[in-house]
């Protein structure tokens, strides 16, 4: 059973017990053969069915991850391993994908047409592309070995950049919309971990959250940092050096802010940098709390995104979806309400037959001791202490 599709019985368990430019040649990976006529993959089959149901009407959702489309007027966002669109107003979400696959971490293509999002339903984690009507959806990347975080478009649409791991450092690749083998973009040591992509207005340059090895008890502050990766040189250099780490980047669409997530004192928030003065302040303090100190299997903060006026920042936290304005005045509530049925598979239960006879032979004697003069033998069973004449 995948990590994401774990995550997701512990999450209904619980529910149900409370009722750009090209790349440079040594980068640019291999598209599929363009006289191949292009054709759907219809995600193959899980080993479990959807045997049952759990009933959710809420409106809130931890760790919800979400995307804006560039016309700024619809949201989408994952919910319990199944993705929805929203209006930008708020209402009621139109659902995208059910079933037993976890799907999360869903981004808007450029034109707004399609969305790439990670999901399980080949029997492990892999990128999908998706058209919005669900009609056309194409299998990206292979294998089911490997773990996937935070897919984000080249300012294209021609490409996809993830973080690709397995149990030890992820890395980024990039793969063709269409598929294909991919290219590996960070050549660092083997125990650094790179995720959370992200491009600008300029798509020579991609930043992204790094630190040394995939995670560690009592982590020591910092653990990521951000780095800027240059597409046509290959060169990285580091932009924070804060104490409480700096991890999930996104880039304005006008090119002058920087938002990412770190930590203060014992809380999270959402710092925000002016890329022309280099000055910085909070933009949300605290906000949703982040996994820097785990395995950040759905990278360390969920997904979030600027309006394309580059004024407002749409995030999630306090279990609420939020349009916060980059000029310090108060975030406003983007309202949801979420109805649906959420899939669960078979209900796992064994028929053990119990003893209920007057009399019955104990199958476990604990702490047998004799006494002294080794005519009595005392011990326990069934949680009560006994004493019998011993040998008789």
């Amino acid at each position: 059973m995948s990590e994401l599709r774990y995550r997701r019985w512990c999450v209904v368990g619980m529910l149900w017990a409370l009722g750009a430019t090209s790349l440079v040649a040594q980068d640019r990976p291999t598209p599929p053969d363009s006289s191949t006529p292009k054709k759907a993959l219809a995600p193959l089959p899980l080993p479990l069915d959807a045997a049952r149901s759990v009933h959710l009407a809420t409106s809130r959702v931890s760790w919800l991850s979400l995307d804006l489309s560039p016309d700024g007027q619809t949201i989408v966002f994952d919910a319990l391993g199944d993705l929805y669109t929203l209006p930008i107003t708020g209402g009621s979400p139109t659902r995208l994908t059910s079933g037993l696959a976890f799907d999360g971490q869903p981004r808007f293509s450029p034109d707004g047409e399609r969305i790439v999002f990670v999901s399980d339903r080949s029997g492990g984690e892999n990128l999908w592309i998706m058209s919005l009507d669900g009609q056309d959806t194409v299998q990206v990347t292979k294998g089911n070995a490997n773990l996937y975080h935070s897919p984000e478009w080249s300012p294209d649409g021609e490409f996809v950049v993830a973080s690709k791991g397995s149990r030890g450092g992820a890395k980024l690749w990039m793969y063709h919309r269409d598929g294909g083998g991919g290219a590996q973009l960070d050549n660092q040591p083997t125990n650094q971990r790179s995720i959370g992509a992200a491009f600008g207005n300029d798509p020579r340059y991609l930043y992204y959250a790094y630190r040394t090895g995939d995670h560690t008890y009592n982590a020591v502050f910092p653990t990521y940092e951000l780095g800027v990766y240059d597409r046509e040189t290959g060169s990285r250099t580091a932009v924070t050096s804060r104490y409480g780490g700096g991890f999930r980047p996104a880039l304005s669409p006008d090119g002058a802010w920087l938002a990412y997530g770190s930590r203060h004192d014992a809380n999270t928030g959402l710092r925000l940098r002016d890329l022309q003065t280099g000055e910085e302040r909070w933009l949300a303090y605290p906000i949703q709390r982040d996994d820097i100190e785990s395995r950040a299997t759905r990278d360390a903060l969920p997904g979030y995104s600027f309006t394309p006026d580059s004024r407002a920042v749409v995030l999630s936290y306090d279990g609420k979806i939020w349009r916060v304005p980059v000029d310090g005045t108060p975030a406003a509530e983007i309202p949801f309400s979420l109805d649906t049925e959420v899939a669960i598979g078979p209900e796992v239960r064994f028929a053990y037959r119990v003893e209920d006879s007057v009399q019955f032979t104990a199958r476990q004697v604990r702490d047998a001791v004799p006494s002294p003069d080794g005519s009595q033998l005392a011990f326990s069973v069934l949680g009560s202490l006994y004493v019998m004449e011993w040998p008789s």
